[in-house]
């Protein structure tokens, strides 16, 4: 077969929706509606899990109905251990695909079925395959945020928590690695861990617009602040973090840390979870912005933006936007991703922070 070479991939360029505009609601508007989403959940047996990077209104709903706020680590652990027959997973996805995997038995909600990702978009399974199989001598380790049909053709599926111990442990025991999707992440692993690594060229439109000449610039202005970076970010804004982490990981780091004021370099929605734990930081979003750019940072995903109280509330009603995988994809994405979740258990890996500082 013809070799694939992942740069030839990248040119692919991403469809990138604008972000929703949801109608302004007053507070008697939105208690009220998060009163009927709270009884539709009762009535249906359902649990909300909503990603840091949802909407504050939704990650708040989740707490108070007995739910999860979490990395797509805990969100993947989360729907094995729960009682309640229907997830209702607010985020993009590939965390309800991968919900559905683990927990074939029951019904798994979206609030939009559209809400996709870019890493997600730049990883067509068709194409990913013929790279595997013109590469088959190397482990395959792929993302999560990635299609079930990739991860059908995975040896090991990683969040960014769980990355660089997963790595490790296999450059430790000779295998050369084929990474997909998202290469700033992967250059980062790779660097960390010297593993020989062929790396697909996908990134996350997010993170890949942080400016590192900019973060320069804000730092001079705030020579105290702590500079927080996930690692799907480019090498030029990595190199300059003191912490570099997944999203627990850099909530831990504001709750941890004694600085009074961080720089984050992720999407914003994280900031509600860094507020409610850490009330009294100041957080500072690092810039993304270039010539002609309307806002210093427009770090927020517009897919994980499709979540919102109202579809919450829709698809509760309706149940419309049910995530489906085919038997055949789930049984064999099912291995690797257990894989990974064994590892955790086996090596004490994850966890949530804490709920207060």
């Amino acid at each position: 077969m013809t070799s694939i070479e992942p740069e030839a991939i990248a040119q692919r360029p991403i469809a990138v929706p604008p972000p929703p505009t949801w109608p302004a609601l007053s507070p008697q508007e939105k208690a009220a509606l998060k009163a009927r989403i709270r009884d539709l959940l009762t009535a249906q047996d359902a649990v909300l899990v909503a990603h840091y990077y949802t909407d504050g209104d939704l990650q708040e709903l989740a707490e108070e109905t007995g739910g999860l706020v979490a990395d797509s680590l805990e969100m993947a652990r989360f729907g094995t251990t729960s009682p309640a027959r229907t997830l209702v997973v607010c985020g993009v996805r590939f965390m309800g695909e991968t919900a559905k995997i683990l927990n074939p038995e029951k019904r798994v909600l979206m609030p939009d079925l559209a809400a996709t990702c870019s890493l997600d978009e730049g990883c067509p399974a068709a194409e990913f395959a013929a790279f595997c199989d013109a590469h088959p001598e190397w482990c395959v380790v792929v993302y999560a945020n990635t299609s079930a049909e990739v991860k059908a053709r995975a040896d090991w599926v990683v969040t960014s928590s769980i990355a660089l111990p997963v790595v490790r442990h296999l450059h430790e025991r000779g295998e050369k690695i084929l990474w997909a999707p998202d290469r700033h992440l992967g250059r980062y692993v790779q660097q960390e861990t010297g593993a020989d690594m062929l790396l697909w060229q996908g990134a996350c439109v997010v993170h890949e617009a942080f400016k590192g000449y900019a973060l320069e610039q804000l730092r001079r202005l705030h020579a105290d602040a702590a500079v927080l970076v996930h690692p799907e970010s480019p090498a030029e804004v990595i190199d300059q973090a003191d912490v570099v982490g997944s999203t627990t990981q850099l909530i831990k780091a504001v709750s941890e840390l004694p600085n009074e004021t961080f720089i984050v370099a992720t999407d914003q929605g994280i900031f509600w979870k860094m507020h409610q734990l850490a009330p009294h930081k100041r957080l500072i979003a690092a810039p993304t912005a270039g010539v002609g750019a309307t806002c210093e940072s427009c770090a927020h995903c517009p897919w994980m933006a499709m979540n919102a109280l109202q579809n919450l509330e829709q698809v509760l009603v309706r149940g419309d936007q049910e995530v489906l995988v085919a038997p055949g994809i789930r049984e064999r994405a099912l291995v690797p991703i257990r894989r990974m979740l064994d590892f955790a258990e086996e090596r004490g890996i994850g966890g949530r922070p804490a709920t207060t500082t």
